[in-house]
């Protein structure tokens, strides 16, 4: 599997360009960050084992048929990751969900964590990454070097819009995991937004935080 994978679909490609407009309500986008993510879920895990076993159906018993038993632990990256993980629960059958919340330290310009619900080992673990922006790939190394900490070597990320350079920074610091997003887009700004981007995507899913 490519390290970097780019989905190309026409109906992917219509609902980003719904995603990336202005005009997009808040309801709107959260729907669409919920469909976009289960296109990118199915790419990512189409070669997902499966279990031989049979099933009965209304017409026969015993039906030649197949299973999915992998556990994967889905990681949403606080708070733009929680529009992608419903649609990621839906289509893995069997997970568990651990939070872990980010926030950039004002005097540093670096990821700060805020909140580890990661288990202390996963070692054999199969875990999905949510974080819909891959813009400087600063947020997603450290929690990269956190899930690597604990013993993940398997680490699948999922993401809405990627940027080249993120993508870049990610693979060179943890060749070993796989990205599978939805779209690719060459730049960031000068202050490290994707662009042409989409905005901040924690802001159009859930509104700006009060302070």
């Amino acid at each position: 599997m490519d390290s970097l994978q780019v989905i190309n679909h026409p109906i992917v490609a219509d609902k980003v360009r719904q995603l990336r407009d202005q005009s997009t309500s808040n309801a709107d986008f959260l729907r669409l960050a919920g469909e976009i993510s289960r296109f990118v879920a199915y790419e990512a895990f189409r070669t997902t084992p499966l279990t031989a076993t049979t099933v009965d159906t209304p017409v026969v018993k015993g039906a030649p048929s197949v299973r999915i038993d992998t556990e994967y632990v889905i990681v949403p990256i606080l708070r733009a990751g929680l529009g992608m993980s419903p649609a990621v629960q839906e289509v893995l059958p069997h997970h568990r969900v651990c939070l872990v919340g980010l926030r950039r330290n004002e005097a540093t310009l670096q990821p700060a964590v805020y909140l580890d619900g990661l288990p202390d080992s996963l070692d054999g673990a199969h875990v999905v990454l949510c974080d819909p922006m891959l813009a400087t790939g600063g947020s997603l190394v450290c929690v990269l070097d956190m899930l690597s900490a604990r013993g993940a070597t398997d680490v699948t990320v999922l993401c809405l819009i990627a940027a080249q350079p993120g993508v870049d920074f990610v693979l060179s610091r943890h060749p070993e995991v796989t990205i599978v997003a939805a779209a690719l887009d060459a730049e960031l700004t000068d202050v490290g937004y994707i662009t042409p981007g989409l905005g901040d995507a924690g802001d159009r899913l859930f509104g700006p935080p009060v302070h």
